[in-house]
C-alpha cells in the first residue's frame, strides 16, 4: 500500500473541503465533482498513520461545516442579539461537533482498507458514511444538514431512486464511486482484480440509472392522470426585525390579504391559499385582525393555511398552557377547522434542552421561548387534499415527511420563515433538501417562505415558478394529488 506524507495529507484534506464546496448546492453546484469529491480525503486516511487520520478527519470536517454553516453567525448575531465573540464560537463548536462524524468515518475507512480486501472495503466504506449520516439525523435532536446525497438536487433525473432508499442511497452511490477510485489508486493488487471488482460496482450504477429512467417516464403518465388542487402561495417579504412589532401587525396582515386578492382575480383560481410560518404574528383567538382574513375567505370562497403561534391548555393540568408553532387551516367561512404544530423544534431557538435538569438556565428559557412539540396525526383536509404540514426546517428531515404521508397526506406543504438566513447559501440548501422529500414520498410540495424561496415542487423533484429572494411574490398552480405509498414511505430507512 502506498503512503502519503503529512504535507500531502493537509493538501488532500484541503482539496476535499474545496471539492465539497464546489459540488454541493449553495456552493458551486458542480455536481459531476461528486464522483471524486472524497478521494483526496480517503487517500490520506487510508494510507496515513492513525494520528494523520484523526487530524485529517477533524481538519476536513471543521473546514467543510464552517463553510456550510457560516450563516449561523448572522442568525445568532443579527436576530439572536449575540455579539461576535459569542456567535463565532457557537459556529465553531457546532462545526467541531459535526466534524466528529467525519473523524469517525476516517478512522473506520482506515480500518476497513487495512483489515479487509478491496472486494470488501469498497462496500464497507460507503456503508460507514451512510450510517454516520443517519446517526447525525437524530442524535442530540438531529441536524442532517446537507448530507452528501443532496448534491444531486439540481438534476432530478439522477435522484429518482430516492423513493426506494431515501437520500441516503444517493450518499451511498457517491461514496461507492469515491471508495472504488481511491482503492484503485492505493492498492498494490493486480489491476485485473480491480477490474473484476469494477463489474459489481458498475452494475449498481447501471441498475440505479435504469430504474431512475424508467421511473421518470412512468411518473409522467401517473402525473398526467392524477387529480389536482390549485394552491396559491403568498410570499410577504416581511422584515424579520419588524415581524413581531405590535405596530406592524395590521400592515402585515393586510399585505397578505392584498396579495391573496390578486391571486383570486387570476386563473387558475386557488382552492387553497398558503401563507408562511408565523405569517399571523399574534395568537389568532378572537383577535380583531381576523376580520379582514375572514372577509377574504368568505368573499373568495377559498380556504387558507397560515402559520401562527397557538396555545392549548394541558388536558391533565388545565392550569398549564402549552405554546406551539402551528399551521392553522381556515375554511371558506373564515373559521379555524384544523391545526397542526411543529413536531421537531429548534434547540435553543424554540426550546432549551434538558431545562428540567439545569435550573440555572431559566433566564435562557425565558429569552428563547418554551414551545411544545406537536404530533403527526390526521392531516388537515381541503377538498380532496390531505395536507402534511412541514414547518420551518422540518423539510430537512426525511422521517417527518415520511410520517405525514404514512398518516394519509396526499400533498405536502412547507411553511417557513427563512429571513433568518439573510442573503446566504442557506435558502439554496434548504430548497435542495426539500426537493428530495418530494421524490422520497412521491408527493407534490408547495413551499411558502416569508422571504423565499417559495414555489412548487412536483413528485419528480422538479421546481416550478420559483420566487426570488427578499421580494413580495405570489403565484398559483395546480398541484397533483398522489396516493402512492413508496417503498421509502412504507419501510423508512430499511436501507
Amino acid at each position: 500500500m502506498k503512503t502519503i506524507s503529512t504535507k500531502m495529507g493537509v493538501v488532500g484534506a484541503s482539496s476535499t473541503i474545496l471539492l465539497l464546496w464546489l459540488a454541493l448546492p449553495g456552493g458551486g453546484g458542480l455536481w459531476p465533482l461528486l464522483a471524486v469529491v472524497c478521494i483526496p480525503f480517503l487517500l490520506v486516511v487510508c494510507t496515513g498513520s492513525r494520528k494523520q487520520a484523526i487530524f485529517c478527519g477533524l481538519f476536513t470536517g471543521i473546514g467543510h461545516f464552517l463553510i456550510q454553516l457560516y450563516w449561523i453567525v448572522f442568525v445568532l448575531g443579527r436576530y439572536g442579539g449575540l455579539p461576535l465573540f459569542l456567535s463565532v464560537p457557537a459556529l465553531v463548536l457546532l462545526s467541531i461537533y459535526m466534524a466528529l462524524y467525519i473523524l469517525v468515518f476516517g478512522l473506520l475507512a482506515r480500518r476497513f482498507s487495512r483489515c479487509f480486501s478491496p472486494f470488501v472495503s469498497v462496500w464497507m466504506i460507503p456503508c460507514a458514511w451512510v450510517g454516520l449520516e443517519w446517526l447525525r439525523s437524530f442524535l442530540f435532536s438531529g441536524f442532517p444538514w446537507m448530507d452528501l446525497g443532496y448534491g444531486f438536487a439540481d438534476v432530478p433525473l439522477l435522484f429518482q431512486s430516492a423513493d426506494i432508499w431515501g437520500h441516503y442511497g444517493l450518499s451511498f452511490l457517491i461514496l461507492l464511486c469515491n471508495a472504488y477510485l481511491a482503492v484503485l489508486i492505493i492498492t498494490d493488487r493486480d489491476k485485473k482484480e480491480m477490474t473484476a471488482l469494477a463489474i459489481p460496482v458498475c452494475l449498481v450504477f447501471v441498475v440505479t440509472a435504469a430504474y431512475s429512467t424508467w421511473r421518470w417516464k412512468q411518473m409522467d403518465l401517473i402525473l398526467h392522470d392524477a387529480e389536482s388542487i390549485t394552491v396559491g402561495v403568498v410570499q410577504g417579504n416581511v422584515d424579520q426585525g419588524q415581524k413581531w412589532n405590535p405596530n406592524q401587525r395590521e400592515k402585515t396582515v393586510l399585505g397578505y390579504v392584498e396579495q391573496s386578492l390578486q391571486l383570486l382575480q387570476k386563473t387558475p383560481r386557488p382552492d387553497l391559499l398558503l401563507w408562511p410560518e408565523t405569517s399571523l404574528p399574534f395568537f389568532p383567538v378572537k383577535h380583531p385582525l381576523l376580520a379582514p382574513i375572514e372577509q377574504l375567505l368568505v368573499d373568495g370562497q377559498v380556504s387558507l393555511l397560515a402559520g401562527a403561534p397557538w396555545f392549548e391548555r394541558d388536558s391533565v393540568h388545565p392550569e398549564t398552557i402549552r405554546l406551539y408553532n402551528s399551521g392553522l387551516l381556515f375554511d371558506s367561512s373564515g373559521k379555524i377547522v384544523a391545526s397542526t404544530s411543529k413536531s421537531h423544534l429548534v434547540p435553543f431557538g424554540e426550546y432549551v434542552p434538558l431545562k428540567e435538569f439545569l435550573p440555572f438556565i431559566a433566564p435562557l428559557v425565558e429569552a428563547v421561548g418554551d414551545f411544545s412539540r406537536g404530533e403527526i396525526t390526521n392531516p388537515p383536509a381541503c377538498k380532496t387534499a390531505q395536507i402534511g404540514v412541514l414547518i420551518c426546517f422540518e423539510s430537512i428531515f426525511g422521517e417527518i415527511s415520511r410520517k405525514w404521508v404514512d398518516a394519509g397526506a396526499n400533498i405536502l406543504v412547507n411553511i417557513t420563515n427563512d429571513a433568518w438566513y439573510g442573503q446566504s447559501s442557506a435558502p439554496y440548501q434548504t430548497l435542495a433538501m426539500t426537493k428530495l422529500r418530494a421524490v422520497e414520498t412521491r408527493r407534490s410540495i408547495v413551499r411558502s417562505a416569508n422571504t423565499g424561496f417559495s414555489g412548487f415542487i412536483d413528485p419528480k423533484g422538479r421546481v416550478w415558478q420559483l420566487s426570488p429572494l427578499f421580494e413580495r411574490w405570489q403565484s398559483s398552480r395546480k398541484v397533483q394529488i398522489m396516493t402512492e405509498r413508496t417503498l421509502f414511505v412504507r419501510g423508512g430507512y430499511l436501507f
